[in-house]
């Protein structure tokens, strides 16, 4: 589909990539342009408030996803290790197997830490709750410890996916989403 034609969805989606890519001081609207087959005029069209409003706009994208893909999965009914499995596959998913950076990490680094900071610590707390909800389902696990694995979890998950592009090769996300059963459940 010509670019503009495109949904303003799907051209948050193609800002989704850029963001990835480039982290959001590194994106020029040059390379936003081009990621989204938008002239820049087009895009302030979409995005009156400019490269912050694509930002917050990616960004209500990926929480909208953590909800529907993420956190909802993990509220649902079946075993906690069931439900994990769904929250693991998704993951999978939306890292491509751990070749896709991760928005999170390209957005705290540099003058995005002080723009998304709120909605950063918001994504990630959000993300921490729902693994420790999980990890207190299991007999014997105190809401401390459960926390405790629950932060370990997005902390190997996060610094899996950025090792896994440092040295381009994917098997440390695979092998974190491997053991994150056993690491958050036990």
């Amino acid at each position: 589909m010509p670019a503009p034609l495109l949904p303003r969805d799907a051209v948050v989606d193609r800002l989704l990539g850029a963001f990835r890519r480039y982290g959001y001081d590194a994106a020029s609207l040059g390379q936003l342009s081009q990621a989204t087959g938008l002239g820049r005029s087009s895009l302030y069209h979409y995005f009156p408030g400019g490269k912050e409003e694509m930002a917050r706009a990616v960004f209500d994208r990926v929480d909208a996803w953590v909800h529907d893909e993420i956190l909802a999965p993990m509220q649902a009914g079946g075993t906690p290790e069931r439900r994990l499995a769904k929250v693991i596959a998704a993951l999978n998913s939306f890292y491509a197997g751990g070749t896709e950076a991760c928005l999170f990490g390209n957005l705290v680094v540099g003058d995005a830490q002080a723009l998304f900071q709120d909605r950063l610590s918001a994504s990630l707390g959000g993300l921490i709750d729902g693994f420790a909800r999980l990890a207190r389902e299991k007999e014997g696990v105190s809401a401390r410890e459960a926390q405790r694995r629950a932060e370990d979890a997005v902390v190997r998950i996060q610094g899996a996916l950025i090792v896994s592009r440092a040295i381009d090769n994917p098997d440390p996300f695979r092998r974190v989403l491997n053991t994150l059963p056993q690491q958050l459940l036990g």
